[in-house]
């Protein structure tokens, strides 16, 4: 299988470049701002399919092959997209059985991209030709470095509810259970008398009253992932007759919650994500270094691409905030150090039309003589001189426990509280680990635990028999894990583990629940001996083998424990019972990170210690980085070096500018 892209130099630096929007002469004005620039990488012919194929069966590839010779002469490699993320008018016109349709049984219109039905064969045989088309042109172009399969699968079209969709989800249902009888154990259909006397009778889960079934609506979910995944797999094949160089596509990690990336990474040769800003939050900067820790571990700890992400301001957030200055290029390193091997933006040369127009770009619409470009300039620079770091690895020793098909089951409806969300604990447990210095992997619960020190799982509602097994092993062998609160409820059907919660992890965790008391949208219950303060949630724990290390000290659940450890072979479980903040409270240590130090410091994980908790700090093969999130400067400690990007020697400390960042190879 062909691995990370060759390029000329290290790391890859450019982004997705639309030609087609511009007269020729702006090309090569183009090609000149990118030498200027050190771009190496361009994204082409994502929006293309139109222009190459105007008519069905006619191509044209006489603008893209002008494109490409002269990104070639220019030294900038390609990575050639397949422009199948968007059908032409021709092919909605022609084929309008192939129109995506929503839960509500509308018919959705053409002007935008992603308007298609994913199993509609009348799609699949005409990606296929334009696809075997572009491959048999361009297999041997010297400018290709790789191959771009798609564009952002799921973004729109995650689920069609056509009748198309309706018959391929019967037939899928049919391969997974084999007979009826089957599906209806899974869903548990008796209940409300719902129970299927064949697979024809089985519908998609459209518009219908409250209460839909749950394993109905899980298994269209796994459907729909699967049937974009075979529109990708049919593609890459094509391409496979042609070319052997890397096929990828652009997930969207950790924002595209219809696609389970576990199963998607097996399929790519090279793990690509696009990363948009959330300008709307407090410190966006932590959500960005959950997604690069995320995607790293998706790929399996290898190099990865920052396929998309913004110089500026994007388009579509309610507020689209321009970033700071200094803003960019701590984004872009940042992802670097986490993993990625590139730092690509979407896109080279900002539109003048179109729904992204007010969308920031490399060259904006402000032209060479602003801040975005002199930043651009000079992240080409950074990038050259980090080299040395491609291809190196990101070593953790916590992980924390993020499964897909559990995201969706917990956000069905009629659960114990509206305020149980899935991100929300991902990103407080996240957040509270990012702030103590600690770096982290990503894990499937059932994957291999071996690696890792600690297991954190914050948010677990859906936990398979095997991966509960998986858990107990690994605690049993010298591991550590720490729960959080309605994990372990429910099988991969969403039907309730025999016995009392936490149901799979009873034993592990040595508790057991006797009822969930969530609570109200202002009300908190106060830990003691400390004084941490929980919210959403409080529930009756008993102990049947751990011990109680924090109780409530109010509430409905006032006496009982909050927080208990179970000393379970060579190893430990932990169990936290309500939602502690991950910022700190009125006394030292009354919050989520003081309970993650301790635990921490238990499961003996080494990390920095005595720095601000807006110094992001990362280690990637012998590179530090060290990127300044604060308004002043701070000294590092116990640092001994080269700066990769500043050349200045370092002995035993290093200051980091306000909103600077220093990268030490060891």
């Amino acid at each position: 299988m062909p691995g990370y892209p060759v390029l000329p130099e290290g790391l890859a630096y450019g982004g997705d470049y639309n030609p087609e929007q511009w007269p020729e002469e702006v090309w090569r004005e183009d090609v000149r701002l990118m030498r200027e620039a050190g771009v190496n990488l361009v994204t082409v012919g994502v929006f293309n399919w139109g222009l190459i194929e105007p008519a069905e069966g006619e191509y044209d590839f006489g603008r893209l092959d002008r494109i490409l010779d002269l990104l070639h002469s220019a030294g900038v490699s390609v990575d050639l997209a397949t422009p199948t993320s968007s059908p032409p008018a021709w092919f909605r016109r022609r084929y309008p059985g192939s129109r995506l349709v929503d839960r509500d049984g509308r018919v959705l219109g053409g002007g935008s991209r992603h308007g298609f039905c994913p199993s509609s064969p009348d799609y699949a045989a005409a990606a296929e030709r334009v696809v075997e088309a572009l491959a048999a042109r361009y297999a041997g172009h010297p400018a290709l470095t790789m191959w771009h399969v798609h564009n952002e699968y799921g973004w729109a079209n995650a689920h069609c509810h056509c009748p198309t969709s309706a018959e391929a989800f019967r037939a899928w249902l049919r391969d997974r259970y084999g007979e009826v009888g089957a599906l209806n154990a899974a869903w548990g259909t008796t209940f409300w008398g719902l129970t299927y006397g064949s697979f024809d009778e089985v519908e998609p889960p459209v518009v219908a009253p409250v209460g839909l079934l749950n394993g109905l609506q899980l298994d269209f979910m796994r459907f729909s992932g699967d049937a974009h995944l075979a529109c990708f797999r049919r593609e890459r094949e094509v391409i496979r007759r042609f070319s052997d160089l890397p096929v990828t596509t652009n997930f969207m990690i950790p924002n595209c919650k219809p696609m389970d990336y576990w199963r998607w990474a097996a399929e790519v040769d090279v793990v690509a994500n696009d990363h948009y800003l959330d300008s709307a939050r407090a410190d966006p900067h932590i959500e960005l270094a959950m997604a690069a820790d995320l995607t790293r571990s998706v790929a399996g700890g290898r190099p990865w691409m920052l396929m998309e992400h913004s110089t500026g301001a994007v388009n579509w957030q309610p507020r689209n905030l321009a970033k700071r200055p200094g803003e960019m290029r701590r984004n872009s390193l940042a992802h670097v150090a986490r993993g990625s091997d590139s730092a690509l933006f979407f896109q080279w040369r900002a539109s003048r039309y179109g729904a992204e127009k007010f969308h920031s770009a490399m060259v904006p619409h402000a032209g060479t003589d602003s801040g975005i470009w002199r930043d651009v300039v000079a992240l080409g620079a950074d990038l050259r001189r980090l080299g040395g770091v491609r291809g190196s690895a990101v070593r953790a020793e916590v992980a924390l426990g993020w499964d897909w098909e559990s995201y969706w089951a917990l956000e069905l409806e009629w659960r114990p509280s509206v305020d149980l969300r899935f991100r929300e604990r991902m990103e407080a447990y996240y957040e509270a680990l990012w702030r103590e210095h600690t770096t982290v992997d990503f894990v499937h619960p059932a994957a291999d635990l071996s690696p890792y020190k600690l297991v954190v799982l914050p948010s677990s509602y859906l936990l398979t028999e095997a991966s509960a097994k998986n858990l107990h092993r690994h605690v049993e062998g010298g591991g550590h894990l720490l729960v959080s609160y309605f994990s372990g409820i429910v099988d991969e059907n969403d039907i309730i583990h025999a016995g009392p919660y936490p149901g799979a992890l009873r034993e592990v965790l040595g508790v057991s629940v006797e009822e969930f008391h969530p609570l109200r949208a202002d009300e908190t219950v106060t830990l003691r001996p400390s004084a941490a303060t929980g919210r959403i949630w409080s529930e009756r724990v008993r102990l049947t083998g751990a011990r109680a290390v924090h109780r409530f000290a109010d509430g409905p659940d006032a006496g009982h424990p909050a927080v208990t450890r179970h000393d379970l072979g060579a190893g430990t479980a932990w169990y936290v019972a309500t939602a502690l903040d991950p910022r700190p409270g009125p006394e030292p240590g009354d919050d989520l990170r003081g309970l993650l130090a301790a635990v921490l410091d238990h499961a003996g994980v080494a990390r920095p210690r005595g720095l601000p908790d807006t110094l992001e700090i990362v280690r990637r093969g012998d590179h530090h980085f060290l990127i300044n999130h604060a308004d002043e400067p701070v000294t590092v400690d116990g640092v001994t070096g080269t700066g990769v990007l500043d050349g200045a020697e370092y002995a035993g400390s290093a200051t980091v500018p306000a909103g600077g960042v220093v990268v030490i190879r060891t």
